[in-house]
């Protein structure tokens, strides 16, 4: 008979065929319990159930390039809403929790060339700040002080490039579409983050 504690080989003789077959339901059993904890893991909401209406005032956008924090805003609020356990606002004001952002750096560099190395492609950069505050318990929830979202993007027409990297201006003004996009992924990444507290 092993001591507790000693690793014994299935081939061991000390090991019986009838054993083996009771131990089977237990271990079947803790994979089941383990297996269900992880699949279940991330659903619902991990907010307080006092938290009823969620403020989303515009972000801050420390970029030089207009707009491009009322389109991330408005997707936010947009995929709060479709939650549908929210009543969302566009002031803090009243608000029981309140999402704040900040575009901290917006980049588009070529990822993509022809034969004749013109860009074809250009991989699309937004760094945010974004938080989630408790106004009840004055408190942040949730945030990522250094979150980055980017995609690339075929162009829609040759835009000029100069030392390697495009014209932002000209970027935004030619591929909203490209934009709107992006700022739909990012809207339901963040509003998940938030909710689910991963």
């Amino acid at each position: 008979m092993p001591k507790a504690g000693w690793s014994v080989s299935l081939s061991d003789s000390t090991i019986s065929r009838r054993a083996l077959l009771r131990a089977m339901p237990l271990l079947a059993s803790a994979a089941g319990a383990q297996a269900c904890g992880y699949s279940l893991a991330g659903r619902g909401s991990f907010l307080p159930s006092y938290i009823q209406t969620v403020g989303i005032p515009l972000f801050l956008n420390r970029t030089p390039f207009i707009t491009v924090e009322q389109m991330f805003t408005e997707k936010v609020r947009v995929e709060f809403q479709s939650r549908g356990r929210y009543t969302v606002q566009p002031t803090e004001t009243g608000a029981d929790g309140v999402v704040r952002g900040e575009i901290t750096g917006i980049a588009a560099v070529p990822a993509g060339f022809t034969d004749a190395q013109l860009a074809t492609r250009y991989r699309f950069t937004v760094n945010v700040a974004v938080k989630f505050d408790d106004n009840t318990k004055k408190t942040t929830l949730w945030e990522n002080p250094a979150l980055s979202f980017s995609d690339e993007y075929e162009l829609a027409s040759r835009l000029s490039v100069a030392g390697g990297t495009v014209d932002g201006a000209a970027f935004l003004d030619q591929e909203r579409a490209a934009i709107e996009r992006l700022s739909t992924d990012f809207a339901r990444s963040v509003v998940s983050a938030i909710l689910e507290a991963f």
